[in-house]
């Protein structure tokens, strides 16, 4: 195959066999430069990546693949023992036994139906085509779905985003102060923003090298934590009662405190979520194998913690913290090193869980399309600076204003209990698509609605106590997010489309005019139309009426999003044989646009089967064999503030066109290189009226310009 014109990439693409399990999040990389593990597209069906035999084997049950797990779902809840208990302690009588037994019952029984019944039982069998999460869950079902059902998405989203702002530094800052039981005036706040900085600047770099390391980090944490837990129960062995739920139940009659206990209560299954976002990394069978060993871990060391405390109600002073109270002495120093290293290990997998649901945002069109950078070729790793710096801002700002875990702590969890609210009504759709008992359904939708609306009530009293900010943070991603959905979905409606078998005379008339001097060999036009004949009025107006453009070939490009995360599909139509073509290609929500690579490899199979040439129309460059050039052309759709839009409409749009100036160019966005691409300013308002050769625009005045996106070409 020969190499052409700024197409070549320095790498050679490798041979796949057609069936392989497909997972585009596999991209991989050589020389910093995007290497597409695919040798060639198949039409009309999805393109297949290289099994990667390694991911495979940790996406199948296998002991390293439960070790991985650990390190990769598990760092959330796996460091609430840090601050759960000592929520507990300030929220009641710790000289009642009753009070600790029927506390840790509701932290029992909250793992049980919260974290196993719901999401690791239910939720992770919706997976859409092995990944998780309430953005993957909205693609699974939004097709057969109400069309209001996305702003149960972008809440969830939201909501999980702003909470997860929390997580680094509450886990941070309880494992760091720890060392005050060394060193009473230990600099807490400077050192957690240390770890914090750095934590956060290796983003840029990947964290492949260090995390082949989480799994058997956390597998040491969790059996540390199993291990202190279980030599405390002794101390009050009446302890174990808490495994009925009668005494869960009565504690929250009896106690009229009952909403500040669930508010902490709820703390120890705020990382259920992400272990639903994970499915996708780790395979739902390691998952729930390794969740068997978490859980007993975590319970057993509720358990000490609760024995511990009945035991020594004088020993619980104001600042006690009954995790590092219960360690031995001899190795309470290991213990806070390993507990700052879970909580750099639970921030690491809240960071990258960020980017993913960022990234998903952008091509379910809920997010403009920001930069994005992959630094290794770890399956699913993934880089956004803006979404980093951002992070690190934040979380600067909430270490500096809460000061302490303690303060924190009335903050944590208001707004991941939204997240699990939303996750549970779109499950409840999906119950209902696949055709569940409507028995089932309706016990679903009564234990876990009533469950988390208890639990978000009982988190409410928190609002003013710090649980505003991540309200506010939410609000504001929900704004963006809300805006620009339906900022997109206006435009689109403002989108005319033509038949262009009604041009294909005056198409191939302006191919033969000599008169007109040829514009480039290959012209390629990005559509946001997917249809076989549809073309944008704009295109053909471009072609024909604006200044005529000649050339050899013309090739209508449209990008379609589809609800499958790793699909790598396309189709190829030849409308006009040797003149006119069409490309529908078809990209997963989570695989990144690289239009141009992607066209490569798609020109260069059309080739080889003989469906298209790259010859050069030039007889000086075809005889040095130099292939032809290619130009893409990308219409700039410009926002026209007419009155056929309402005042909401208006607003929108307005809100719009500020939150697009975050959003890098087409071009980049596209993978394009910008020597050869052509942006064409249009309005995006114009009455159509024309005949079957002529294409008027209207005079448009007072244009207030947008540059189009990426999303829906």
């Amino acid at each position: 195959m020969q190499s052409w014109g700024y197409f070549l990439l320095p790498f050679e693409l490798k041979k796949i066999n057609y069936g392989c399990n497909h997972n585009l999040s596999a991209l991989k990389f050589a020389h910093s430069t995007f290497l597409l593990p695919l040798h060639t597209f198949y039409k009309d069906k999805k393109m297949t990546s290289e099994c990667n035999s390694k991911q495979k084997h940790f996406q199948s049950l296998s002991l390293i693949g439960v070790v991985v797990t650990l390190g990769i779902v598990y760092g959330d809840i796996g460091t609430s023992p840090l601050y759960v208990m000592k929520a507990i302690v300030r929220a009641g009588n710790v000289f009642d036994p009753n009070y600790i037994i029927g506390a840790v019952s509701c932290i029992i029984w909250t793992l049980t139906l919260q974290t196993t019944v719901k999401y690791v039982l239910i939720a992770l069998r919706a997976a859409n085509r092995g990944e998780g999460g309430i953005l993957a869950l909205y693609a699974l079902i939004r097709k057969r779905s109400k069309a209001w059902l996305y702003l149960l998405a972008i809440i969830g989203a939201s909501t999980l985003v702003a909470d997860g702002v929390i997580t680094p530094s509450i886990t941070v800052l309880s494992a760091i102060e720890g060392l005050k039981t060394y060193e009473p005036e230990t600099p807490v706040i400077p050192i957690c923003l240390c770890i914090i900085s750095v934590l956060f600047f290796i983003q840029q770099f990947g964290t492949r090298a260090i995390g082949k390391f989480f799994g058997p980090l956390m597998l040491v944490w969790f059996a540390m934590m199993g291990f202190v837990g279980s030599i405390h129960i002794s101390d009050y062995w009446l302890i174990l009662k808490a495994f009925n739920p009668y005494y869960a139940l009565e504690l929250l009659i009896q106690s009229p405190e009952w909403f500040i206990i669930l508010g902490a209560v709820f703390l120890c299954t705020t990382g259920a979520e992400a272990l639903y976002s994970d499915l996708g990394h780790c395979g739902i069978k390691n998952i729930r194998v390794s969740w068997a060993f978490v859980k007993t871990m975590l319970v057993l060391n509720y358990l000490g913690q609760g024995a511990w405390i009945i035991s020594n109600p004088e020993a619980v002073t104001p600042g006690i913290n009954p995790f590092y109270a219960i360690i031995p002495r001899g190795i309470l120093f290991f213990g806070i090193v390993m507990a700052t290293i879970a909580a750099v290990i639970a921030s690491q997998a809240l960071i990258s869980g960020s980017f993913t649901i960022f990234s998903e945002a952008m091509n379910l069109k809920f997010w403009p399309r920001i930069k994005i950078k992959y630094p290794t070729q770890l399956k699913g790793q993934l880089y956004i600076p803006m979404i980093n710096s951002a992070l690190l801002v934040l979380c600067i700002i909430v270490i500096v204003f809460f000061q302490s875990s303690e303060n924190m702590e009335a903050a944590y969890g208001l707004s991941i209990t939204i997240t699990m609210l939303m996750t549970t009504f779109l499950l409840l759709a999906y119950l209902s698509q696949k055709a569940v008992n409507k028995f089932v359904i309706a016990l679903f939708g009564i234990i876990f609605i009533g469950l988390e609306s208890i639990f978000c009530a009982a988190n409410m009293f928190k609002f003013f106590h710090g649980g505003w900010v991540t309200v506010l943070i939410a609000s504001l991603l929900f704004l963006v997010m809300y805006v620009w959905y339906n900022g997109k979905q206006l435009r689109s409606r403002q989108v005319n489309s033509m038949d262009v078998r009604e041009q294909y005379k005056i198409i191939s008339d302006i191919k033969n005019d000599k008169s007109i001097p040829k514009f480039a060999t290959n012209m390629v036009f990005l559509s946001k139309l997917a249809g076989q004949y549809e073309i944008e009025q704009k295109i053909l107006y471009s072609i024909i009426n604006k200044h005529p453009m000649r050339a050899d070939h013309y090739i209508l490009l449209h990008i379609d999003y589809q609800d499958e995360p790793s699909t790598l599909a396309y189709e190829f139509f030849t409308l006009v044989p040797d003149t006119l073509y069409r490309i529908n290609l078809k990209l997963g929500f989570r695989v990144h646009p690289f239009v141009s690579r992607y066209f490569r490899q798609i020109i260069e199979e059309l080739v080889q089967n003989g469906e298209f040439t790259l010859d050069s129309c030039y007889p000086s460059l075809e005889k040095h064999n130099i292939p032809a050039n290619f130009i893409f052309v990308l219409i700039n759709r410009i926002y026209v503030a007419l009155n056929m839009y309402s005042m909401k409409e208006h607003f929108i749009m307005n809100l719009y066109s500020i939150i697009g100036k975050m959003r890098i160019n087409v071009s980049r966005s596209l993978g394009l290189d910008t020597s050869n691409v052509i942006v064409e300013n249009v309005p995006l308002n114009i009455p159509v009226k024309s005949t079957a050769h002529t294409i008027a625009p209207v005079r448009i005045t007072n244009l207030d310009p947008i540059e189009e996106d990426t999303q829906g070409i």
